[in-house]
């Protein structure tokens, strides 16, 4: 479809068309619009036509009238009201020297249309005697406009819009970040205020805007399934930081180093990470159902990994249990340690006393 009224010119060895003119000259056309085109078909100079001209319209109600020039001199106007106006090779041939050429007027109205398409406001061609059709035809074609094509469109345009809001909406409410398919629901809700203020005339340019419209909206929907995606993916590595600390608590404890308990929880967390990785993979590649797939199995895995290193952490495990026996058999040293101390010097004492008791005795 052509912006404007598309003028397809075809060389021909009998004749050419020169100084066409079309009012409206701009735009699609709407049914039942009045069309007026003037021109002038050249016969060629230095020879005669045995050919009889013939032009054709689908404008509804067409006015034909035409005038033939010979070196210059016109002849009587004859008018026509049909569909397909034939001049007859006994109007056109004179000598090969004369200058021959016919003035064309053609006024009718665009016809009713289902659906947008281009229609034939005047197709020109010859014809021989057999009734032949000779060449390819000279061509002028306009689009011609269904209104209600804008008004669907439009409509479709703004469902997809009310969708876009609504899951932007959904999202939001989840976390997601969705200032960038906000921004393409803006830009589309522009787009189709424009087509909704064009006129029927500018139909081409409303079609375009609400084409861009769609886009955007494809786009925002697009952006807002990654950021999805990603979001879920950051939901997933929640755990894994989680495990990650508890896991260096055990790993710089001597008594859960090496146990087997701590190698099944680097298990799962090594399982998490790969999913993870996986997810990250799929959102480089624009596969987000499948990222935020992977997304949740890393959220599962990462999960059981901490609750487990959380469960082991809050037990009374080994490293808790030879602690508190340590620091027990340190008291008890000490207190043994202070006893005997003790014991040596109340004996002592009481030794010393006896002696001196007995010095006193001797006077």
């Amino acid at each position: 479809m052509a912006l404007l009224a598309l003028l397809v010119p075809v060389v021909s060895d009998a004749f050419t068309v020169n100084s066409m003119t079309i009012n409206p000259n701009s735009g699609a056309l709407s049914p039942s619009t009045t069309v007026d085109l003037s021109f002038t078909v050249q016969e060629p100079s230095g020879s005669t036509t045995l050919n009889d001209l013939v032009m054709s319209t689908a404008l509804t109600s067409p006015q034909w009238s035409y005038i033939i020039y010979v070196n210059g001199n016109p002849t009587a106007p004859t008018q026509s009201a049909e569909e397909t106006l034939d001049i007859s090779s006994f109007l056109l041939t004179y000598k090969s020297s004369d200058d021959v050429s016919v003035g064309v007027t053609l006024s009718g109205t665009t016809p009713t249309v289902t659906q947008s398409t281009n229609q034939t406001l005047v197709q020109i061609y010859e014809e021989d005697t057999n009734g032949n059709q000779l060449g390819t035809p000279y061509l002028v074609t306009a689009l011609v406009v269904n209104p209600g094509d804008v008004t669907s469109a439009i409509a479709n345009a703004n469902a997809q819009l009310s969708q876009l809001k609504t899951d932007i909406d959904e999202k939001s409410a989840l976390g997601v970040d969705t200032s960038a398919a906000e921004a393409q629901y803006n830009a589309a809700q522009s787009q189709i205020t424009a087509a909704q203020a064009q006129p029927i005339s500018q139909y081409t340019a409303a079609l375009n805007e609400v084409t861009t419209a769609t886009s955007d909206i494809s786009t925002g929907e697009s952006l807002l399934d990654k950021s999805w995606a990603e979001a879920e993916i950051s939901t997933a590595q929640g755990p894994v930081n989680n495990v990650d600390t508890l896991i260096a608590f055990f790993q710089g404890n001597t008594s859960t180093a090496n146990d087997p308990k701590l190698s099944t929880i680097i298990n799962e967390r090594e399982i998490a990470v790969s999913y993870i990785s996986a997810a990250n993979d799929f959102v480089t590649n624009g596969n987000y159902a499948s990222a935020r797939s992977k997304a949740e199995q890393a959220y599962t895995e990462g999960n059981q990994s901490y609750n487990d290193a959380l469960f082991w952490y809050n037990q009374p495990t080994s490293f808790d249990i030879i602690g508190w026996i340590g620091g027990l058999f340190s008291s008890s040293v000490l207190l043994i340690g202070v006893g005997v101390v003790v014991v040596v010097l109340i004996v002592v004492g009481v030794i010393i006393y006896r002696k001196r008791s007995r010095w006193d005795e001797l006077g």
